[in-house]
């Protein structure tokens, strides 16, 4: 192997990391987005479910628009799935009352604690 193949097949490997791990990065900025939309089409399919914001109670469809709605406003603040859960589906900003979930068996948990148990049950399985 001659000096001047090595140093063009040096030259290729970090051209190719260059072009690469630029594209790694960005997938896993996909990855949170999707973790985040996954989360929501979980709330948006909870059959007879329940969402309670501030004393009023929504379907499931209404919700799941209403929280993505809720993130397209803090995008800038949300860079990832728990950011979400933190900074968009804990409660109203409002008023400071917690977002809540009644299912059909008609027990309630806090929504944080619903999409956090999820979003671990996300994380697991990948």
């Amino acid at each position: 192997m001659s000096a001047k193949f090595f140093i063009h097949t040096v030259w290729r490997l970090l051209l190719l990391l260059a072009v690469f791990l630029p594209l790694r990065a960005q997938e896993a900025a996909l990855s949170e987005k999707a973790k985040i939309e996954a989360l929501i089409a979980r709330v948006e399919k909870l059959d007879g479910a329940v969402f309670i914001r501030n004393g009023s109670d929504y379907d499931a469809k209404t919700a799941a628009k209403f929280l993505r709605g809720k993130w397209g406003r803090n995008e800038s603040e949300i860079k990832t799935a728990a950011d979400f859960i933190a900074k968009a589906a804990t409660g109203s900003a409002t008023s400071g009352k917690p977002y809540l979930i009644r299912f059909k068996d008609g027990t309630q948990t806090p929504c944080a604690i619903f999409l956090s148990t999820e979003l671990k049950k996300l994380e697991q399985t990948r």
